[in-house]
């Protein structure tokens, strides 16, 4: 029996013996999501779109009156991503997963789960034609499918009190010398190439018999002044934390209270993750009936972290498909998420965490949480996201300069082509349109 099959099997046992026919999505919650679009679409207005100004000239610098421009983005300033978890692990699927990745997403998580990288102390397992292991693939084989498709590269996690190997010492200052030694040989190695890394994970969970942990949980603070000595000055280095924290906004919410203190106390947190994961199908029902995660509330809490002055990052997703009528109850709910976190003030990207179907981790396969199936044929979820990723928030427009010569447009963040045609010729020209930068453009048309 192959390892699919099995998955196959154990999840019809699942949804056989234990799990609810649909889930319904209660009035009340397309009430809340109606009610907070018009915040949402003005915060997208606002926070993802910028200003330019195309100016067409000839040769002698004069300015080129009804010259037409087809202007169309090409690339997101946003990072969409999804964990690649399983990258060239599919078989005859790989080129499939490859491209249906690449459609939808510039970013990818790459596993550096200590039990992964060094399952044998002093066996590093980063070289492509190490031992294969499911869902960790060395991190070598990442570099060329980022470079192939443009893809920003994120490690997680540099330091997690789960999924370490079982030879490590239960003695914490032991532990720590380890610790020293995997933070230097990773960015020795890969610091140049993967930009974002995740450096403590779930701290406000950590487990009791972790053997840095302590109630002030100072092994935080220690863990990213050892990884900013050995790191890129340029390296986002994030803290990240699970699902629960979405809840409350500012002071009453531990999570904004650790970080801010975190920053108070001069550590290098460049970043702050949240997870969104709901591991089951009642899970799902719950949070949409529950008034703590409607979509104002989420944004209150986007609204204070943002107040702390770092990028953040929804980091990891998992929305159930229940059996039956599921497809369109995951779609709906992820139509409405992404829109809401792409208008969240300072949030700078989005991370599904598995792309198809039984390719999480064991024990989360049940929630039937890809964006794709088995097979990796998208499902309404995916399509969802396709038409919002790559047609709604990208623009595409066609205008002409004015007498001055000039064009003035407003469009989301990221790298656009430029076509512009006069006198009969036709040039093609890149511009970026981007927050805080200049937004004038000058281009010269050749041979006017």
């Amino acid at each position: 029996m192959t390892y699919r099959t099995l998955l196959t099997l154990q999840s019809c046992c699942v949804l056989v013996l234990a799990l609810p026919a649909s889930a319904e999505v209660p009035e009340s919650y397309r009430k809340a999501w109606s009610n907070a679009s018009e915040r949402i679409d003005a915060n997208i207005e606002r926070y993802r779109k910028g200003d330019a100004t195309i100016e067409v000239v000839g040769d002698d610098g004069q300015p080129v009156p009804g010259a037409s421009l087809a202007i169309e983005q090409k690339t997101h300033e946003f990072l969409f991503g999804c964990n690649a978890f399983v990258l060239g692990q599919m078989g005859d699927k790989n080129g499939k997963y490859e491209e249906t990745f690449a459609r939808l997403f510039n970013f990818a998580t790459v596993p550096f789960y200590w039990e992964g990288t060094e399952p044998v102390q002093g066996q590093l397992r980063y070289e492509e034609g190490s031992p294969d292991r499911w869902r960790r693939p060395p991190a070598d084989r990442y570099l060329p499918f980022a470079r192939k498709h443009g893809i920003t590269l994120k490690g997680h996690p540099l330091l997690w009190h789960a999924y370490n190997p079982p030879w490590l010492p239960k003695d914490a200052e032991e532990l720590k010398k380890l610790y020293q030694k995997r933070f230097a040989e990773i960015a020795a190695r890969y610091a140049r190439e993967i930009p974002i890394w995740d450096v403590v994970n779930e701290s406000l969970v950590c487990a009791k018999d972790y053997p840095l942990n302590s109630p002030d949980r100072a092994y935080v603070a220690w863990a990213f002044r050892e990884v900013v000595k050995v790191f890129r000055p340029d390296n986002l280095l994030m803290i990240n934390e699970v699902t629960s924290f979405h809840r409350g906004a500012g002071e009453e919410n531990a999570y904004f209270r650790q970080v801010r203190q975190l920053i108070n106390d001069g550590v290098d947190v460049r970043g702050i993750g949240f997870q969104f994961h709901f591991f089951s199908f009642e899970a799902l029902e719950k949070y949409l009936s529950d008034p703590s995660y409607a979509p104002q509330k989420l944004l209150d809490t986007y609204e204070s972290f943002a107040a702390l002055d770092r990028p953040l990052f929804v980091t990891e997703i998992t929305i159930p498909t229940p059996p039956e009528d599921g497809e369109a109850v995951q779609a709906e709910a992820v139509g409405n998420l992404y829109r809401l976190w792409f208008s969240a003030p300072r949030m700078a990207g989005i991370t599904w965490w598995n792309l198809g179907d039984g390719t999480a981790v064991k024990g989360e396969n049940k929630a039937m949480g890809g964006l794709v199936d088995d097979q990796l044929d998208p499902k309404e979820s995916y399509r969802t996201l396709d038409k919002l990723i790559n047609q709604d928030w990208k623009t595409k427009l066609s205008m002409k300069t004015d007498a001055s010569g000039k064009a003035r447009f407003r469009g989301f963040l990221g790298k656009y082509t430029v076509r512009a045609t006069a006198g009969g010729r036709e040039q093609e020209f890149e511009i970026e349109v981007f927050r805080g930068g200049d937004d004038r453009h000058k281009i010269v048309v050749r041979g006017r």
